[in-house]
């Protein structure tokens, strides 16, 4: 999920509320691997400066508990003890490993975090001309199925129960920070703002000059056009999905990078699809989920979410919207 996926437009960047300045600031920072973007509406730029790199360091700090290429990382730990014993973790770790594999068990396994640890048989980089054998797929996600992920809730700890599994939260680690930070800013007093978790979206309250804010959902086929520009004023979220960034196309047929974790083969029937919604973690599992499942599954799935709308663009270019 790239941030080039939405496109945000705002208006008056300083604003006179009653007697008090308020002002808009944004400022990008390299995160968790990602570009992220902060916007925040505040009381001066000092304190808006002071809220931003607050914000900063929350990132930083979930970054330092769920990585898994950091070796020092609670995550790493568990990975590095696969099959061998149990690893302690904060609260924190624990339920969103948790929340991963209530995804996984919502859609029968197409989320599933242990999918970091598939041979990487699949070339996104220009250099595959054919696919793999099919032997070579199946050896691919020996390692990979959720069910040996094991929780203990009254020690806090995950063990990954067969040796050489691995556990990561590519799928819903920006969706989770953006919606960490969220929070951490609106107890703080902020009023407004946006975080852009490299396209992971979450929202709250409105522009300096009272409207929403406006986000542009880009289409992938058609540079410079979008298929739909959200309007939020509430805590809102939105997130894509998609195979138009990292793919393969062999014999006429693009293969994603987002593969399905009980096959070993990518997604196929869906170009992308955005999820909005309240919870930017989310919006994540379930455009994550849906990619895999395929148009039938995913909306049947997210139906059951009310508070979640979908815009799924199709292989052949249909665009299904609730």
């Amino acid at each position: 999920m790239k941030i080039s996926q939405f496109t945000i437009t705002t208006s008056l960047l300083f604003f006179t509320f009653c007697t008090f300045a308020q002002v808009q600031e944004t400022k990008t920072a390299n995160l968790m691997g990602s570009v992220f973007q902060i916007t925040l509406v505040d009381s001066d730029s000092i304190s808006a400066q002071e809220n931003i790199q607050k914000t900063i360091s929350e990132i930083e700090r979930i970054e330092n508990l769920i990585s898994e290429w950091r070796p020092e990382t609670q995550i790493s730990q568990v990975n590095q003890n696969a099959g061998i014993k149990p690893v302690q973790v904060d609260k924190e770790v624990f339920e969103l490993t948790k929340k991963a594999i209530w995804f996984s068990e919502i859609s029968n396994g197409a989320f599933d975090i242990s999918i970091v640890a598939m041979d990487k048989i699949w070339k996104f980089d220009g250099t595959m001309a054919k696919l793999p054998s099919k032997k070579a797929i199946r050896n691919s996600i020996v390692n990979v199925n959720y069910k040996n992920i094991v929780l203990d809730s009254i020690n806090s700890t995950i063990f990954l129960s067969k040796k050489g599994m691995k556990i990561g939260f590519g799928s819903i680690g920006k969706g989770y920070a953006a919606d960490k930070a969220r929070k951490l800013l609106q107890e703080s007093g902020i009023k407004a703002g946006i975080i852009n978790a490299a396209g992971d979206i979450a929202t709250w309250g409105t522009q300096i000059n009272g409207n929403p804010w406006r986000i542009g959902v880009n289409n992938p086929l058609e540079t410079g056009e979008t298929i739909e520009i959200l309007e939020f004023s509430d805590n809102n979220a939105v997130t894509t999905s998609g195979n138009y960034e990292k793919y393969v196309e062999i014999n006429n047929k693009r293969y994603s990078h987002i593969i399905n974790p009980k096959t070993g083969y990518p997604s196929t029937e869906l170009i992308s699809v955005t999820i909005i919604g309240p919870n930017a973690e989310m919006c994540n599992g379930f455009s994550t989920s849906i990619m895999v499942l395929g148009l039938k599954k995913g909306i049947k799935l997210i139906n059951k979410f009310p508070d979640y709308q979908y815009i799924i663009l199709t292989n052949k270019e249909d665009i299904i919207k609730k």
